[in-house]
């Protein structure tokens, strides 16, 4: 039973590292207007940092543009600063009542630099799917040692952690070969 436990508790972190790298891939800007790279911009609200989305509406009425509409119009200009001061690479055009965010179509060189790295995302959340296989064979093996399991239940164990790991695997690469193909597309 207890066996059955770490190997959900070994699943579940799995996920949890295709989860991290999903997120960490909506943040990359493919070209259209995705109200993720918003996330980790914060506005100086009453000597608060404070996330975009908890001040303002934010929409997307068309494909390359965003659109910041502030509930309090007199933060608006504080809004502005915040969006210039991010890494977004985008800058804010206001007209009093709204701030827009047009996105331009990425360049070919933008484009290979920004796979280059989805890829990189995509072989640390392996190398963190490994280390979590890793981790657990040596704690196998510790037990193997100490006489707690036998050799044939180290090795089926091993055997089955690889396939938990050859899925995970299988995912990381599936998420960011479709990243990779948003990229891609004019």
């Amino acid at each position: 039973m207890a066996v059955k436990d770490e190997y959900r508790q070994l699943d579940e972190r799995m996920r949890k590292a295709v989860e991290a790298l999903r997120h960490n891939l909506s943040l990359i800007r493919a070209g259209r207007a995705n109200t993720a790279v918003l996330e980790k911009v914060a506005v100086e609200y009453y000597g608060t940092l404070t996330p975009i989305s908890q001040l303002c509406n934010v929409t997307v009425p068309e494909a390359r543009t965003i659109v910041i509409q502030p509930w309090e119009a007199k933060i608006i200009k504080d809004v502005e600063k915040a969006i210039q001061k991010s890494d977004i690479g985008i800058n804010p055009i206001s007209d009093g009542k709204v701030i827009r965010l047009s996105f331009p179509p990425l360049t070919e060189e933008r484009r290979k630099e920004l796979t280059k790295n989805v890829r990189k995302e995509g072989e640390d959340a392996k190398v963190a799917v490994r280390a979590i296989r890793r981790d657990a064979i040596e704690g196998y093996k510790a037990d193997k040692k100490s006489s707690k399991i036998t050799e044939d239940d180290l090795k089926e164990t091993e055997k089955e952690l690889q396939v938990l790991t050859d899925k995970y695997v299988a995912e990381v690469d599936k998420v960011t070969s479709l990243k990779e193909k948003e990229l891609m597309e004019v």
